[in-house]
């Protein structure tokens, strides 16, 4: 056990020094006052006038129109998928639920799948459809962040910046070129990047085998740096030609965490905040730490029916061996347990284990980041889900000692924190809404894998990552109906939107207010007691909003399994 929380500690230090580099390149992106040929060109192809200044409101639309419009393109390819060429293997196009479920999916950084993508994608649809959605919700939540933490910077101002010159930035200096190294070194270590749909293989008993290829190795960069996490394949970075090495599984892992760690970085370098940028980054990392312990030491744990069973082999009632279900042996439950901690800190929803086979306290981990969704969260949003929560905490603290809160030198007033509360509302309505109506619904339980307490955590575990923007499933449940693919898609794009609107038009208030001096009561921000509370709001927040959901399914499972009764 000592070595693998030796190799935890390697890689989150790793992690941490990468998200320096990138936060410091991130910050000169959004702050520099030049522009690459590359994006002048796209700026004329667009028509796009670089030197406009766009408030709140008219960046938030610029960015809600852009997202519908790549969303409609995406659901186009998806219905017109029969008539578009590199389809080898003459795969239909999508139904209109699930095109739609898919479009609405890939734009919003959900990348949910309700289906398997190498029995009914062709090569074009999986990159003109979906890598091309990947790339697009990836940059459109880190240019989102660029203008937040922009207006944070300002006092007395109206704009926020310019959407499509923070788009353009991101994507040309930032998404492409990290995708394209990275996919040099996965097609090293044995990802395959080919136009060819299929290979046929001779098996020992002599037997003609169809193994589908396609472009993995550019899908998965963009996938796990974008903190998508959408796969090639049906069984997703669990599948070898997704995660074929232990230094590609490790890269995954990294790439998910590189962006939303660095926006802390970035967001103290760009306000001249340095010790502010490193107490949200510690808040990040304290959550994503305490969801790993739990995770990984419930694997290790195992279940222990199964340690009943095997009672002459068995050490203080732990399961032999752990819960070695649902993962692949070539990672074990170490590698397994950190895939599963980063992969839903940072709503990727990439998975190289399946959550619906991890012991209860293993699967509300995940569930429990999802529904926070404050722990790095994706690329962009997440970094904006902890701002709100910090000024939740701010506007707490400040009612406690009588004084008006103050955040960043600016007073955070009823307005501002009307704002937040939508935001803040939005996710759980979402979640357990949808939830009970899933429950209710007739045809649910004929998609259900599984009776009992781990047949309603499936379907709570739906509407938590459709609505976090997550994408990962229990995979107990067949969500491939007109029902599950119309209510996940409008979870996601409720997720998305009505929780990234609120705020921007936050940042625009803060931006347009002058910057006070801090007196004798202010609260300060950057300091370790206020990163602690930051922790606590927003568990708090989560645990009291969350709580009797998680007691219908997890928690009651765990108290089950520890009784000895099981569903057959």
């Amino acid at each position: 056990m000592e070595l693998k929380i030796v190799e935890f500690v390697v890689v989150l230090a790793t992690m941490t020094g990468a998200a320096v580099l990138m936060g410091r390149w991130l910050a000169r992106a959004f702050g520099d006052t030049r522009h690459w040929a590359v994006e002048r060109l796209s700026y004329r192809a667009l028509g796009i006038d670089p030197a406009e200044r766009m408030g709140w409101a008219r960046y938030g639309l610029a960015l809600l129109l852009s997202n519908a419009a790549m969303m409609a393109l995406g659901y186009l390819l998806l219905r017109l998928q029969g008539v578009l060429p590199l389809n080898d293997l003459g795969n239909p196009a999508q139904t209109p639920d699930l095109a739609f479920n898919t479009a609405a999916s890939f734009i919003t950084n959900t990348n949910w799948q309700a289906y398997a993508g190498e029995s009914s994608l062709s090569n074009a649809t999986q990159m003109v459809a979906i890598t091309f959605l990947m790339f697009c919700g990836a940059t459109t939540g880190v240019a989102a962040a660029g203008g937040f933490i922009r207006a944070l910077a300002r006092a007395g101002s109206q704009d926020l910046g310019n959407y499509w010159v923070d788009f353009m930035r991101v994507l040309w200096r930032v998404m492409l070129p990290l995708s394209f190294i990275l996919a040099l070194v996965y097609v090293w270590q044995g990802i395959p990047q080919t136009l060819d749909s299929q290979t046929l293989a001779a098996t020992v008993e002599g037997a003609r085998q169809q193994i589908v290829l396609g472009p993995v190795a550019s899908l998965e960069t963009i996938k796990h740096i974008g903190t998508n996490g959408g796969g090639f394949f049906n069984a997703n970075a669990a599948h070898p030609f997704e995660n074929p090495t232990p230094l590609v599984n490790l890269l995954h892992i990294l790439s998910m965490l590189l962006i939303p760690a660095a926006l802390t970085v970035t967001f103290g370098t760009m306000l001249a905040r340095k010790k502010q940028g490193w107490i949200f980054f510690g808040a990040f990392l304290i959550m994503l730490v305490g969801f790993l312990a739990l995770v990984y030491g419930a694997e290790q744990a195992g279940n222990p029916l199964l340690a009943r069973a095997g009672a002459d082999q068995v050490v203080s009632g732990a399961q032999p061996g752990g819960n070695m279900e649902g993962k692949e042996l070539r990672f074990g439950i170490a590698d397994s347990a950190l895939f599963v901690a980063a992969t839903t800190a940072t709503t990727a929803g990439s998975v190289n284990a399946m959550h619906d086979s991890l012991t209860p306290l293993g699967g509300l981990a995940p569930l429990a980041q999802m529904m926070l969704n404050s722990g790095f969260g994706g690329d962009g949003v997440g970094f904006v889900n902890l701002i709100q929560y910090a000024i939740l905490t701010v506007f707490l603290a400040g009612m406690m000692i009588g004084r008006t809160p103050e955040f960043l030198g600016k007073k955070i007033e009823a307005r501002e924190i009307k704002l937040v509360m939508l935001s803040v509302l939005v996710h759980p309505a979402a979640i357990l809404g949808l939830t009970a109506l899933a429950c209710l619904w007739p045809e649910t339980a004929a998609s259900l894998g599984n009776h009992g307490p781990h047949g309603f955590s499936e379907v709570l575990y739906a509407y938590a990552s459709g609505t976090a923007n997550n994408g990962s499933a229990f995979a107990g449940l067949n969500a491939d109906t007109p029902f599950f693919n119309t209510t996940i898609g409008l979870a996601m794009l409720v997720g998305r939107y009505l929780t990234l609107l609120p705020m921007l038009a936050v940042a625009g208030a803060l931006a347009a207010k002058k910057t006070v001096a801090a007196g004798a009561g202010t609260f300060p921000t950057a300091t370790p007691l206020f990163m602690g509370l930051l922790v606590f709001v927003v568990l708090v927040v989560g645990g009291l909003t969350f709580l009797p959901a998680l007691a219908l399914g997890p928690v009651v499972e765990q108290l089950q399994m520890l009784a000895g009764h099981v569903y057959p």
